[in-house]
């Protein structure tokens, strides 16, 4: 029969709220937006490198740091936080809010996981409207591991009550997917960001061109057979 989720994690910065408005921030404090896109990387591929290394990864402490980093140490204080306090504003795409409606509409539980302190992805999607949407938030923090580990998804799934192959993560970033399908859970990919998932990573369950036919696909059982 088919496998549908009990429960559906949404990743939330590039999946869920758009980061793009964070480059009028940096243009304001005398960076130009192009910043964005290699700050968020480095962002990202520092707190990796502490998971692999086997420590923890502040989000906090990160963004600031890689952004500091990334702009050669000429912002001030002041700047940074200026900059970083953006996260707290961004806006959700427009799918997203239809797609965890589908997902409710269908049975199963919404869930976000995300990189960032529960406190402050409350604060993401509250103000990104998303908020009463959201049943459970999970974070690196409460994991103490960063994805793309496996050990998240499955903390995930024993934290929220679910066998793991009943768990399903939905992502822009294919190696997002790839962490959740390597400790058993369901994953959905939508193209928004990477337009192909790539040769490299394991394949999703599900594809999709928008959040939205992601959640119809997963909630419709189109994942699996088993």
């Amino acid at each position: 029969m088919a496998v549908r989720p009990n429960v559906v994690l949404f990743d939330v910065l590039e999946t869920l709220i758009n980061l793009d408005p964070l480059a009028a921030r940096l243009e304001e404090v005398g960076q130009p937006p192009t910043v964005l896109q290699p700050w968020f990387l480095r962002f990202q591929r520092d707190a990796m490198a502490l998971t692999l290394a086997g420590d923890t990864a502040p989000f906090d402490a990160l963004a600031r740091e890689s952004l500091q980093t990334e702009t050669k140490y000429t912002l001030s204080e002041r700047d940074i936080e200026y900059v970083v306090d953006g996260f707290s504003t961004l806006p959700a795409f427009d799918d997203a809010a239809p797609a965890m409606r589908r997902i409710s509409e269908a049975g199963a539980a919404v869930g976000c996981l995300t990189v960032n302190s529960p406190e402050r992805t409350r604060r993401f999607l509250e103000g990104a409207g998303l908020s009463e949407l959201v049943d459970h938030v999970i974070t690196s923090q409460d994991a103490g591991i960063w994805k793309p580990h496996p050990d998240i998804y499955r903390f995930s799934a024993n934290r929220l009550g679910t066998p793991i192959e009943r768990l399903a993560l939905v992502a822009v970033h294919a190696w997002d997917c790839h962490g959740a399908k390597r400790a058993g859970a369901l994953s959905g990919w939508c193209s928004r960001l990477e337009y192909k998932p790539g040769d490299v990573f394991l394949p999703p369950d599900v594809t999709g061109d928008s959040l939205v036919e992601v959640a119809d696909k997963l909630m419709s059982g189109e994942s699996k057979e088993i």
